[in-house]
């Protein structure tokens, strides 16, 4: 048979004598018996295994290349009754032999080698072959598409965590800036007795003004709560807490911003975010009524809640404070309103608390007299209240923890809430507006009309506006009690 090169490159094999319109005669392939052996033509010029020849013999899988840039054919003999389909390791050695005989830059062959694997894998192999690749790919196209978004779920919980742990290290942060040190107390006393003494003497005007603010005061006082907690973040899992990680001598680290180092597998404490507030008992319920943002003091703060799927927060203390040396009491969340700055709480089984306050009939109106009840700035305020020797005692003992300070304050029984006196100017279904002083710590307090009666929760300051508070309406607490009765 003789071997013609068409004009697009292509060979054609044609029977001996004929010849093609375009092309090129390059070869003729001759048989004697069993054996063949290839034959130049006239002006063309052929290799076999990178050998030029004129004429040679071919054995099974020789691989001849036909002119100077002409293509490359390996040299196989098959049955009469049968059409090979090559396997894959044949495709794959056919091509690395391409990659070792042809002559032109390897990039090409490279290139033209592959190309030539893939076309000979989709046409040229067994069927059963073809539906084997074609099986493996859709289990590999189903199997990255799993793992894509297994990835991608895993990533979101690597981000939430990481915000999480971000927030949480923040209001550490922020919390170290307020937290109470040795060195501290000193200052803090002179600098905070002298708005005690303004409190002190607004208190007094107060009371030779009016004989009715004054038993008001005195009355509500002990029913007053000073509110004392702390949370941290949790794996939802393992229950593991996010701790602080220790460095050489037991220091916590710390990263470049200055915020504390934290991880699960920390070995330091529990990275504990510390906060108070105000709350005060609800008369004949057994419960005590403060603002959402105290009872859950994450909710104010997105970065803490963000994705949630690995880590929450959870309370590790949540306790309450009375007048006259009662605490602290361990508490517990009923409700939480989804509508209002209010929630409700309870303190543990077995526990007796003060009579309590009774709510308004009516509300109050712009122009009226209200007192405002509650802890604003916390234990500074009541640290300023203590006096020098309780402040050197402290000092002395190196008692100056969160927790410790207030423990000892009730002890010597100097837990007690600070009163202002203000006037209402707006009163809305959302929010009773008045001027009476109040800082954060008063949160959750009670503001009171002159017969003593509760016409709102304390919940913000509004310094845009004058230094202007305002607080949850005690509708909006009816309501609150209302859904937990119908929950019952």
């Amino acid at each position: 048979m003789d071997i013609w090169l068409d004009g697009r490159g292509s060979l054609r094999v044609v029977v001996p004598g004929a010849q093609l319109l375009e092309g090129q005669h390059v070869a003729r392939v001759l048989r004697d018996g069993t054996e063949f052996s290839v034959l130049a033509a006239e002006g063309a010029d052929i290799w076999v295994n990178r050998k030029k020849v004129e004429q040679a013999r071919l054995s099974q899988g020789d691989m001849i290349e036909f002119g100077e840039i002409g293509p490359l054919s390996r040299f196989r003999v098959y049955d009469e009754e049968h059409r090979p389909e090559p396997t894959l390791p044949e495709i794959l050695s056919d091509a690395w032999s391409y990659m070792r005989t042809s002559r032109r830059p390897f990039l090409q062959r490279l290139g033209r080698a592959m190309w030539g694997v893939c076309g000979r894998v989709c046409t040229d192999a067994t069927l059963v072959f073809r539906v084997s690749v074609l099986v493996a790919l859709v289990a590999l196209s189903i199997a990255v598409i799993l793992q894509f978004r297994e990835d991608r779920s895993l990533r979101a919980q690597i981000e939430s965590g990481r915000f999480q742990v971000e927030a949480v290290a923040a209001a550490l942060s922020e919390a170290q800036r307020e937290a109470i040190r040795p060195g501290d107390l000193a200052a803090l006393e002179e600098e905070l007795s002298a708005r005690v003494s303004v409190q002190a003497e607004r208190l007094k005007t107060l009371e030779a003004r009016s004989g009715a603010a004054m038993r008001v005061v005195g009355q509500a006082a002990g029913s007053v709560a000073f509110i004392q907690g702390g949370y941290g973040l949790r794996h939802r899992e393992t229950g593991q807490m996010l701790r602080h990680v220790m460095g050489p001598g037991g220091m916590p680290l710390r990263l470049p911003n200055g915020q504390p180092m934290l991880s699960l597998q920390g070995d330091g404490p529990v990275a504990e975010v510390q906060f108070n507030g105000t709350g005060f008992v609800l008369r004949d319920t057994g419960l005590i009524v403060t603002n959402r943002h105290v009872a859950v003091p994450w909710a104010n703060k997105p970065g803490v809640q963000m994705g949630g799927e690995a880590m929450e927060p959870v309370m590790t203390r949540f306790v309450a404070y009375f007048p006259g040396g009662i605490g602290p009491l361990d508490l517990s969340l009923v409700a939480a309103s989804d509508t209002a700055d209010l929630a409700l709480l309870i303190p543990g089984e077995g526990v007796e608390l003060p009579p309590g306050l009774p709510l308004a009939e009516q509300a109050p109106v712009p122009g009226q007299e209200i007192l405002v009840m509650g802890f604003p700035t916390g234990l500074m305020s009541l640290l300023a209240q203590s006096g020098e020797e309780f402040v050197k005692e402290l000092r002395e003992r190196g008692e100056t923890g969160f927790w410790q300070v207030a423990e000892r304050l009730s002890e010597a029984g100097l837990m007690s809430p600070l009163s202002s006196r203000g006037i209402v100017g707006q009163v809305t279904g959302a929010a009773v507006v008045y001027d009476a002083e109040t800082t954060h710590g008063g949160s959750g307090g009670p503001v009171l009309n002159l017969k003593g009666e509760v016409v709102a929760v304390n919940a913000a300051i509004i310094p845009e506006f004058g230094g202007s508070n305002f607080g949850v309406p005690v509708e909006q607490v009816r309501r609150l009690l209302e859904t937990i009765s119908a929950s019952q």
